[in-house]
């Protein structure tokens, strides 16, 4: 029996819609790529049969949740009984193992998917990591590629057994870490008045790990629990992670001469030497930029504009008003709404004339550079 060729408009399913990223790349398929996608979503609006959903979709794509995923391909496999040879089957979750042996089990082609990051505001995903696990592929070769492509995504191609132990450590550990921080503020904070007394006493490394534990709370935390849960060499990382914390808390509790040099040794210089010069350096670096950032997110100098022009030139215009009205600028940012508006961040000289920035924010609006969001 010969293989189907592939159309070239497929029609996209996917299984799991309610997903953040199944919803992002329905966007992305229908405005990037021009295509036709129908979905399932078990817990929304769109209930389309599975048997329906595998006879007419052509690219199928599970966007469930990690502990579901594995049982709800199978289900999709058994279902099918061989309709899906020649159609191409994809995976949108956070582990990679599970559900790429669970797809192989179809007669489909297969390729596991992770995007590392949350849904972006941004159209494609430029500037972000994309971990591909290519299980089986030979008719949708080319598809494929195109689609990577059109991600503008930094692909990275990984076994899926590599990624599930990578995954253990990028992700695994760095959560592990951060709930536990926040579990302890939540314990320690209040006799110190509360996270608000501690905020004016912050360094730059506990103001980014505050980010990011905020970031984590304000999530999904069924996404945080089957990270943890479902990864099977998470285990393993936290046996590593608690030996390191407890033999940090035994040396503090000895207090020794020895017991110093013992934690400066495993915790300090061994690491140190294993990073090696240049990863340090750049280590630095970096983190100076990211204080530099929250530094001028900070100042409450600055307004944000839209600009409904998005062209070559529209900013030069935009600066322009700035300098007509004597006003020196300090950072300029640029972030995306929900809605992907793109907002510039522009800071100023906090000694700037007030009367001179009011009139520079009425001629941002009066010449129809921009939209001026706030503060005013």
């Amino acid at each position: 029996m010969s293989t189907p060729s592939v159309p070239a408009k497929p029609v996209v399913g996917i299984v799991g819609s309610a997903g953040a990223f199944g919803r992002w790349f329905k966007r992305f398929f229908e405005q990037n790529m021009g295509l036709t996608v129908i979905g399932r979503d078990p817990n929304g609006d769109e209930a389309l049969p599975p048997d329906e959903l595998i006879e007419r979709a052509d690219v199928l794509i599970f966007s469930a949740p990690i502990r579901a995923t594995a049982a709800l391909i199978a289900d999709y496999a058994e279902c099918a009984a061989g309709r899906e040879r020649g159609k191409l089957w994809l995976d949108l979750t956070s582990i990679k193992a599970a559900p790429v042996a669970a797809m192989l089990h179809s007669q489909a082609e297969v390729v596991g998917l992770h995007p590392m990051t949350a849904p972006p505001k941004t159209p494609t995903l430029k500037g972000r990591v994309l971990v591909v696990c290519e299980a089986r592929v030979e008719a949708w070769r080319g598809w494929l590629d195109a689609f990577l492509a059109a991600t503008e995504a930094d692909c990275v191609q990984a076994q899926p057994e590599q990624h599930d132990r990578v995954m253990a450590v990028v992700q695994g550990m760095t959560h592990a870490t951060h709930m536990a921080q926040a579990a302890t503020l939540r314990e320690l904070a209040p006799a110190l008045g509360g996270l608000d007394a501690i905020q004016p006493f912050r360094t730059i490394g506990y103001e980014l790990d505050g980010v990011v534990t905020r970031r984590m709370l304000a999530s999904n935390p069924a996404i945080y629990e089957d990270i943890q849960f479902e990864n099977p060499h998470i285990g393993a990382m936290l046996e590593r992670l608690a030996a390191h914390i407890d033999f940090l808390r035994d040396r503090v509790r000895d207090r020794a001469d020895t017991a110093r040099a013992a934690m400066r040794s495993r915790l300090l210089v061994e690491p140190q030497a294993f990073y090696g010069d240049a990863a340090l350096a750049e280590g630095s670096y970096g983190f100076e930029r990211l204080g530099y950032l929250l530094s001028d997110i900070a100042s409450p100098a600055y307004i944000s504009v839209f600009l409904p022009l998005d062209e070559p030139g529209s900013l030069r215009a935009l600066l322009q008003v700035f300098e007509t009205h004597a006003i020196n600028l300090d950072s300029i940012h640029s972030s995306r709404t929900p809605e992907g508006e793109l907002h510039f961040r522009i800071g100023y000289d906090p000694r700037s004339d007030a009367d001179n920035v009011k009139a520079a924010i009425a001629a941002i609006g009066e010449r129809g550079i921009g939209r001026v969001l706030g503060p005013r």
